[in-house]
């Protein structure tokens, strides 16, 4: 996680620069980037064999450039979040469910990778603080940040002529500004091979709670601004993010009305959502590229 948030940290310190954030020859700054140190040969064979990884982040340049070459030509990217999740759960819920959605998604694609989970999103007001922001630990941008943050994420994987760039979030704060980005850039890149596309579908809570009750699970909102989709999914991670231990001490292991314990048939149920979120989100953008 410390490699994700420097890496979206350094792409918005470029934000200031209004050609989204591009450096053009005789701009201020362009120098750094001209006399950069990098191969010689772009098309120079990898000298190791590559990592099982949808995750770019996890790749070298060099197993980026093979898997484009190899077909895997798609790319997501997950917006998350930094913000308060009850007493129970640790900051990044969000983070940590695209993590496991992403990867299931783009090894259920075939063709897709991961690029790193955007966690800096819009949370709320500064003066006064409003929403989720009111509470300490949580990071806000503003939605002109966020949209000119996706625009530079997006764009990067435009110049090296990805075929198709997805947006999708585990948040609701995020669904506008994906929407837009996707919006603009379509208009903008109408006669580049790249295409953007919003996967609205990826975040549904509504299909979430009608799957779990099929299967017996009903919960009443407590307040806690916590499911017990997020429990199960992240359960199958790291109980200690649901302070799982410390809970039980307390007699607090339930959220809405539900019991964690067992944990392992709570872990089962989070595999099981996890798949279907994957397949659900998966034809969705199958449909969508035809």
């Amino acid at each position: 996680m410390p490699l994700l948030y420097r890496a979206t940290a350094a792409l918005l310190a470029i934000l200031s620069n209004p050609i989204q954030g591009q450096h053009l020859p005789g701009t201020p700054g362009a120098e750094r980037y001209e006399n950069a140190s990098a191969p010689a040969d772009l098309q120079s064979p990898r000298p190791i064999e590559g990592v099982d990884t949808v995750f770019l982040e996890e790749m070298t340049w060099m197993e980026v450039r093979d898997a484009l070459k190899a077909g895997k030509a798609n790319v997501i990217i997950p917006t998350g979040g930094i913000e308060q999740n009850g007493p129970y759960v640790a900051l990044g819920k969000h983070n940590l469910v695209l993590r496991q959605d992403c990867e299931a998604i783009a090894r259920r694609l075939g063709n897709t990778l991961v690029a790193p989970v955007v966690p800096f999103v819009p949370e709320g007001h500064y003066h006064p603080k409003t929403h989720h922001l009111r509470y300490p630990g949580t990071i806000s941008v503003t939605e002109e940040t966020f949209e000119r943050l996706l625009t530079d994420i997006a764009t990067s994987f435009q110049v090296h002529r990805f075929e198709n760039i997805f947006l999708l979030g585990d948040s609701g704060d995020n669904q506008f500004g994906m929407e837009q980005v996707a919006k603009k850039l379509s208009a903008a890149w109408s006669d580049h091979p790249s295409r953007i596309h919003y996967i609205h579908e990826y975040y549904d809570p509504s299909a979430i709670r009608h799957w779990l009750e099929e299967r017996g699970i009903h919960e009443v909102d407590e307040g806690l601004h916590d499911r017990f989709r997020y429990a199960a999914q992240i359960a199958t991670l790291d109980p200690r993010h649901l302070r799982i231990n410390p809970r039980r001490r307390a007699g607090l292991t339930s959220i809405n009305g539900v019991s964690l314990l067992p944990l392992e048939k709570t872990k089962a149920i989070g595999w099981q959502l996890i798949d279907f979120i994957a397949q659900r989100t998966a034809l969705a953008i199958e449909r969508r590229i035809r």
